[in-house]
């Protein structure tokens, strides 16, 4: 993966459709580790499916939950994965042996869990109509502090290096909180002309940069840099750096995402599988992606590194990337294409083993006989794995999960060996129980070396035992409904009479 050689020049967002992901179940949400090498789904199944996005194949599938996944956040070097599920779960997995480190019970609804950009033992909960909740890895929580006005639908994110944790209320109101002592740094208010006040629906950050963005419930996006909003201060007005809408259609906007650079914001249509592509720095809408007509989307997100967007409608992920052109001369700077076939004339010297004809040139001849020495054991850091704080990548940062080999007829002890080469079989197993998953849940087919291997070690391999914590909420809201469920019966007719119309076969 040459990311130097990354086109710099031409336009670095994605232009057309590049397939689909099928998680065999209906896909609700789903999120990128930190180098775009896993994708992570949740599914209305409760089954979170991670799939290796270079091979576009599943490489491990987990039975988290019970009830739909509504959210899903990597941690930092990718080892942990934090999902939450609308029977008011929270858990933290293991992504090598898909095991559950520890379960959180919540009073109320959930819709968003983010980790801390910096911290694996931190995370941040989004309880519906209830202050956000800055949870300990060991059970401990604090909510965070709200405003005067007393607003409780609130949505709250981390900055991009977890210094601060930004909130908003329904009633237009954000604050900026310090990430450890839960103070109000800064405020603002969104208002529209000279009094009405506009619900915040979301907040999202850049990988790369200080901007931040705000999707309001008025149809605009308004684009901050959170540099100028700390300045400002309590009840500052800093200016937005943009304002992105449709003028055209007035359209309502699910989800909004920045490019792994932060040079392009993409935003998900409310009424149909469209997406909007505009550039930050000038504000102009540069593509719409539109998906199969009648599906409503419900999540997006942009691959970290690449120009290339994931969205899910109809319990796929969609796939959008750029147009790959096939350009000879770049490997051969006098390669022409030749419409018809053309009579090619011989040099004299062209095809002899040594030029005859060549002036000799003693001063390069010399130049060629002396040794170069070409270093082939230090790595160059790769840029855009690594933060603008940071020399250095993580050197035990999970990009790929480990795959057992599918054999027919595994021979005897073939199994344990593979075992304990791969960490105690947490790769191996999990793989032969995924393709189990596939195959109907038999365990059998194609992935059947790794799950009998998995019945054979049982024994021997420890299963960590979940710690379960139970987080008490005063005057929670306990009667709310999901907003997933809300609507469920109408999407789930939806998805499946779209599913029976293109003819799967299930696999």
């Amino acid at each position: 993966m040459n990311l130097e050689l990354l086109e710099s020049f031409g336009q670095n967002y994605p232009e057309e459709f590049d397939g689909s992901l099928d998680c065999i179940s209906l896909a609700v949400t789903c999120a990128f580790n930190k180098y775009g090498t896993l994708l992570a789904v949740g599914c209305n199944d409760g089954r979170v499916v991670i799939w290796d996005f270079l091979t576009r194949g599943i490489a491990k599938i987990i039975s988290a939950h019970v009830h739909p996944v509504c959210s899903l956040c990597w941690s930092r070097n990718g080892h942990k994965l934090l999902s939450a599920s609308t029977d008011n779960n929270v858990c933290i997995w293991d992504v090598l042996s898909g095991d559950c480190e520890q379960k959180y019970r919540f009073p109320s609804p959930i819709l968003k869990v983010q980790f801390h950009p910096r911290n694996d033992n931190k995370f941040l909960v989004c309880p519906m109509r209830y202050a956000a909740i800055l949870v300990d890895v060991g059970g401990k929580h604090e909510c965070l502090p709200l405003d005067n006005d007393g607003d409780l639908n609130i949505v709250a994110a981390f900055d991009r290096r977890g210094e601060h944790i930004y909130t908003g209320n329904a009633k237009g109101k954000i604050l900026v909180l310090n990430a450890n002592t839960l103070e109000i740094v800064a405020s603002f208010k969104i208002v529209l002309g000279s009094s009405s006040v506009t619900a915040v629906k979301s907040i999202e950050f850049a990988r790369r940069g200080e901007a931040f963005l705000v999707n309001t419930s008025d149809r605009v996006i308004r684009v901050y840099d959170s540099k100028e909003v700390v300045t400002c201060g309590k009840d500052g007005e800093p200016e937005p750096i943009q304002k992105l809408q449709d003028l055209v259609n007035k359209t309502t906007w699910k989800k909004c995402c920045f490019s792994g650079d932060g040079e392009y914001i993409c935003a998900g249509s409310a009424r149909q599988h469209a997406l909007y592509v505009w550039e930050k720095s000038i504000g102009n809408l540069v593509k719409i992606l539109h998906g199969t007509k009648g599906e409503l989307l419900l999540d997006v997100v942009w691959h970290p590194v690449r120009p290339i967007i994931a969205s899910i409608s109809s319990g796929l992920v969609s796939i959008w990337a750029q147009n790959q052109v096939e350009n000879w001369s770049a490997f051969a700077p006098d390669f022409k294409e030749l419409d018809e076939n053309v009579e090619y004339e011989e040099r004299e010297s062209e095809f002899d083993i040594t030029d005859e004809d060549k002036s000799v040139d003693l001063a390069a001849e010399s130049k060629q006989d002396e040794e170069v020495e070409v270093d082939v054991v230090s790595a160059e850091p790769i840029a855009a794995f690594c933060s603008s704080d940071e020399e250095y990548e993580d050197e035990h940062a999970l990009q790929f999960l480990p795959m057992a080999p599918e054999v027919e007829d595994p021979e005897d002890g073939w199994g344990s060996q593979d075992n304990d080469t791969l960490g105690g079989g947490g790769g191996a197993a999990g793989f032969g129980a995924s393709v189990g998953a596939l195959g109907g849940g038999s365990g059998a087919g194609s992935g059947g070396g790794g799950s009998d291997s998995m019945k054979e070690n049982e024994p021997s391999m420890k299963k960590r035992k979940t710690s379960q914590y139970e987080i008490a909420l005063d005057n929670a809201p306990i009667d709310d409904v999901h907003p997933l469920l809300q609507n469920k019966t109408n999407k789930d007719k939806q998805s499946t009479t779209s599913k029976k119309a293109a003819g799967r076969p299930r696999k």
